[in-house]
């Protein structure tokens, strides 16, 4: 009998029953909520006479809305201060625990939850965010949800699901120099196809993720959505171990020593038996930048721009090219940028600040350019300025900002206007996802969004390595 998958072991010991609809109830052992998609669940609640009844698995913080610079209450934006009364008057009411605008624990959903060590291998998480498969870094089932179903938690502490088939990721080989895991993503992403993962969990494995640290990890993960995967992990080893020992809610002495056998147990067998199994060279990525308007739509730094009749969705490249203006055939090299991004849930963290940091130190950011840095939580940027790292990208020009999600999404002031070009490390290049309908966006790793912010065009961050 064959092995079986991460995700099969978890899914098996977190199953209540089968529904009449034949989904599986799902018991989900970590919940993680936000201001934007709460407020109308906990409205149902009410409505309802229902009470939250595992409120210790729930957790809350601020983040979508939340200014990076002037953070006064009332915030200057009405509906962003509507929002945030909303899930404090919540999170009172219900008995929930709020890592609020003060708190040191404040930051980006899917930054506190690991940072915290609530996040654990073996568990199911849920979370109203699309970027919640971020948490898969650890071993986890990590699920993105909406308003209904966060009310469904809320109230049970279970959600009623398909099973998925698992497809495994292998990255052989190494990565050459100065090519990140925003890079492996990417590139993932452009060969499977942003609808490729629909119906399938990935599981990332192969020498190149097994040397990746866990913030490394966790930035691949967190662009599983974006393959059109619920669920993308990567099994729990020493790795994870070391990075969770001592954090706050993780068991101490020989609780911990009892975890870690469990959580070693939960990792996918030898001869687990998968769907499918896909490999690629590590050689072969390159830093990767997209030009389009899905993250599926990019090319390597080296290449050219693709042709329609080149691409497998030839309608939805025309559709590229309209907004964004380019020409077929022109490289990305030299493509110029108003706007520099460094932060999100996928880059916001201390080692992506670092590698951002060590490009710009020294040097000026183009005086064409308005470039922000916006740590993933209150820790990570307590962290960066006790190394110093915010005096680099001070002196460099670069805007020092308070955590929070900013311009990954502009549901706060950070955003785009009319058709500026920004190179951002976040996860999506959406029409209108930076705020502005005529804006354009160009991903890529921290490292180029800084090597793009010293020279307002699009370059080959290596020549800085």
């Amino acid at each position: 009998m064959a092995g079986r998958t991460l995700y099969d072991k978890i899914w098996q010991s977190h199953s209540v029953g089968v529904l009449p609809t034949g989904q599986t109830q799902l018991f989900i052992g970590l919940h993680l909520i936000h201001e934007i998609t709460t407020a109308p669940a906990f409205d149902m609640l009410r409505e309802n006479g229902m009470d939250v009844p595992f409120r210790e698995r729930t957790f809350a913080t601020v983040d979508h809305i939340v200014p990076t610079d002037i953070r006064k209450r009332p915030f200057l934006d009405s509906e962003a201060e509507e929002l945030i009364q909303a899930l404090e008057r919540n999170v009172e009411q219900f008995g929930v625990e709020f890592f609020g605008i003060d708190s040191m624990n404040q930051g980006i959903v899917h930054v506190i939850g690991p940072q915290l060590g609530l996040t654990q291998p073996g568990m199911t998480l849920a979370c109203g965010d699309s970027h919640t498969s971020t948490h898969g870094a650890f071993g986890t089932l990590a699920f993105g949800i909406g308003t209904s179903q966060v009310r469904d938690v809320l109230a049970t502490q279970t959600l009623a699901m398909d099973k998925l088939n698992v497809r495994r990721i292998n990255i052989n080989g190494e990565l050459g120099a100065g090519v990140y895991p925003k890079d492996v993503i990417l590139y993932i992403i452009r060969r499977l196809g942003v609808s490729g993962g629909k119906g399938f969990a990935y599981e990332y494995g192969g020498p190149v993720i097994d040397r990746m640290n866990m913030e490394e990890r966790m930035t691949v993960c967190n662009m599983s959505i974006e393959g059109g995967a619920l669920v993308g992990y990567v099994n729990p080893d020493q790795t994870t171990f070391d990075y969770l020992k001592g954090r706050p809610h993780v068991p101490k002495g020989d609780g911990f020593d009892r975890a870690v056998e469990y959580w070693r147990s939960v990792a996918s067998d030898a001869d687990a038996n998968y769907d499918e199994v896909v490999s690629y060279d590590g050689k072969e990525i390159e830093p990767t930048v997209t030009w389009g308007i899905n993250p599926g739509q990019s090319v390597g730094i080296s290449e050219k721009l693709p042709t329609p009749e080149e691409s497998v969705d030839p309608e939805g490249v025309k559709k590229a090219y309209e907004h964004m203006g380019w020409k077929p055939g022109a490289p990305i090299l030299g493509t110029p940028v108003n706007v520099a991004f460094i932060g999100s849930c996928t880059n916001g963290r201390l080692a992506d600040l670092r590698a951002a940091a060590k490009i710009a130190k020294g040097r000026k950011v183009n005086a064409n350019v308005r470039a922000l840095v916006v740590p993933g939580s209150a820790e990570v940027k307590k962290l960066a300025e006790q190394e110093g790292l915010h005096e680099v990208f001070i002196e460099a020009g670069f805007q020092w900002r308070e955590a929070g999600c900013s311009m990954c999404l502009a549901m706060n002031p950070d955003k785009l206007n009319g058709r500026e070009i920004s190179a951002s490390s976040s996860n999506r290049n959406f029409i209108g996802r930076q705020g502005s309908p005529q804006g354009r966006t160009l991903l890529m790793s921290p490292a180029m969004v800084a090597a793009a912010a010293l020279n307002g065009k699009v370059v080959d961050a290596r020549e800085y390595e």
